[in-house]
């Protein structure tokens, strides 16, 4: 059965090392090992890396407390949970987690506990909504697909019309909208080659303005 402790080492994040995260050491072999176990194909463990996108808005969170201080925040697409381990690190007052693998919320949770903080989860797909009222909302690396940016950038839309501050980490991801975006930081993120078939990615972190009118 995949758990989360069997194939993953607690270490700390590398362009983020003030938090730890269960980390897959082999993302190939986690990634067959899942599907072989349940006979079907299965989407990369999302919750088992620090993806770029993920490590540069950490980033950003920590070195700008301010975003999140004493601020309700929503960590959309969440993965390890690592940007929401962060909005927590800097002071959020309170700090939900959304996933729609449930492996991925375990690993939030486990993650959060051996960070020693708060972080609620959510199981499901929320993106016709719009961060249910959180002050503000983050997504680390989501615009890697056609058919996932269809969905989250109007979920992020709402957000930002009804006012919340919303922040994006990407690494250059060809979906991404740039025009919709503008960029407050860059960063040189090292991460596994396995994945990024690099071992240190440019990645940019974009606010979200609100549309013209709203």
């Amino acid at each position: 059965m995949v758990t989360l402790r069997s194939h993953t080492r607690l270490a700390a994040v590398p362009f983020v090392p003030e938090v730890r995260l269960h980390q897959a050491d082999d993302a190939i072999a986690l990634w067959e090992h899942t599907e072989e176990e349940t006979g079907a194909q299965q989407p990369p463990p999302f919750w088992a890396f620090a993806w770029a996108g993920g490590q540069a808005l950490a980033r950003y969170v920590l070195d700008h407390p301010g975003l999140v201080a004493g601020r309700t925040v929503f960590d959309l697409a969440s993965g390890s949970g690592l940007v929401a381990i962060a909005a927590a690190k800097a002071g959020a007052a309170a700090v939900t987690a959304n996933e729609i693998d449930p492996l991925a919320v375990a690993a939030v949770a486990t993650n959060a506990a051996a960070n020693g903080v708060a972080v609620t989860t959510t199981l499901g797909d929320v993106l016709a909504g719009d961060a249910a009222g959180a002050d503000v909302v983050l997504a680390g690396d989501v615009f890697y697909s056609r058919p996932m940016t269809e969905r989250v950038l109007p979920f992020l839309s709402r957000a930002a019309d009804r006012g919340a501050t919303v922040l994006v980490g990407d690494p250059g991801r060809a979906y991404l909208p740039r025009d919709r975006f503008e960029a407050v930081a860059s960063y040189e993120v090292p991460v596994p080659r396995a994945l990024e078939d690099a071992e240190v990615k440019t990645t940019a972190v974009y606010r979200l303005p609100r549309c013209p009118g709203t």
